[in-house]
């Protein structure tokens, strides 16, 4: 017998996009019943009771006041996430939070957590790339160790429209590209490497279309892992011709992953086949003749087919009912967010002061 569908009422204080898509999601899981939402600006208001055809509670305290809301998603700016965080857990709702968690404040994820635990809630945050198919497709290159060892990782994100005009832009809400998408590029980093320490990193901010006054467009980070794994983690806004998304180089070959850039089916692995063919031919290169950097011939190596892992947004709140409603261990943790903001204050730290900045000896 299916076992019985006890549906969580969920509710989104922050109407904007991402709250809506929340409630959208909300509205076509069988395990949650969307009971709406709230937004300080009237505009998204209507935009939830238009899309949605959902309630628009006439107030923040009125929502969590609801005894049918047990689930509060939190999708407001980010400067404000501590405040409606704890005021909800004070309330007795459980709390998804969108990320970043705070701008950088390990402080403010602390009195998260411990309002959290002085209610007996669950609190979580919105990590939802870890299910991004191209990242479990990487992961499972590492895991398996396809490659043999895997040695360096490069994993980026490029665009070329600058900042957007948004919030993104200003530094009192948790503008910049490193609290945007740097957070979900580091938690995939942090969530592959398990156990593995992070030894050191060393960062650099970009300010091409802003200023150091403002926000940064754009980082590069270089981390030592224990095991002598490096990770490049990479966002641009001013680069016209992306890189790809994955590369990854392990003793035995390299993986490339160019999906995401959408220039087609640009996955790969490539294998050596026959170590003991090291015969190189010099080629020209530039004006010169070179035998280190000529091509491997044909017949020692072999290009395969990428093993594609897909991913759904929905996995994260399958399992998210299961914790609510079964007990299960959550997959996004508080050590995890712990370490994650930790890491952020760290790349500041660096960018700041053009050092490398030791992590966890």
């Amino acid at each position: 017998m299916a076992e019985e569908i006890k549906p969580i009422g969920a509710a989104v204080i922050g109407c904007g996009g991402m709250g809506r898509h929340h409630g959208w999601h909300y509205k076509k899981n069988p395990n949650f019943e969307f009971i709406g939402g709230f937004d300080i600006r009237q505009c998204q208001q209507d935009a939830l009771e238009k899309d949605l055809e959902a309630k628009a509670f006439e107030s923040r305290e009125a929502l969590l006041s609801d005894p049918r809301v047990e689930l509060v998603l939190v999708a407001t700016p980010n400067d404000v996430h501590r405040e409606i965080v704890v005021d909800a857990l004070n309330h007795g709702k459980n709390v998804i939070c969108e990320k970043p968690v705070t701008i950088a404040s390990t402080e403010d994820l602390e009195a998260m957590i411990a309002a959290a635990n002085a209610n007996g809630k669950f609190f979580t945050v919105h990590q939802n790339r870890r299910w991004d198919g191209d990242y479990l497709t990487a992961k499972n290159v590492f895991d398996k160790s396809l490659l043999g060892r895997t040695f360096h990782i490069e994993s980026r994100v490029h665009g070329s429209r600058g900042v957007p005009g948004d919030w993104r832009a200003q530094k009192p809400y948790g503008g910049g590209m490193l609290l945007d998408w740097g957070i979900h590029l580091l938690d995939q980093m942090l969530d592959m490497m398990g156990s593995r320490k992070l030894k050191s990193l060393f960062s650099q901010l970009t300010y091409v279309s802003t200023s150091p006054d403002e926000v940064d467009d754009g980082f590069r980070v270089l981390c030592n892992f224990e095991g002598d794994i490096t990770w490049l983690v990479e966002v641009t806004t001013n680069n016209f011709i992306p890189l790809p998304r994955w590369y990854i180089l392990g003793e035995n070959g390299t993986a490339l992953d160019d999906r995401w850039n959408r220039r087609g089916d640009t996955s790969k692995l490539v294998m050596v086949e026959d170590w003991e063919n090291r015969d190189a031919v010099p080629v020209v290169l530039g004006v010169g003749l070179s035998k280190t950097m000529a091509p491997r011939t044909d017949d020692s190596i072999k290009e395969f087919p990428l093993p594609v892992v897909e991913g759904k947004w929905d996995d994260y709140y399958d399992n998210i009912y299961a914790v609510l409603r079964n007990g299960a261990a959550p997959i996004v943790t508080h050590d995890q967010q712990r370490r994650l903001i930790r890491l952020v204050e760290a790349i500041f730290a660096s960018g700041a002061s053009g050092e490398a900045v030791a992590f966890e000896q």
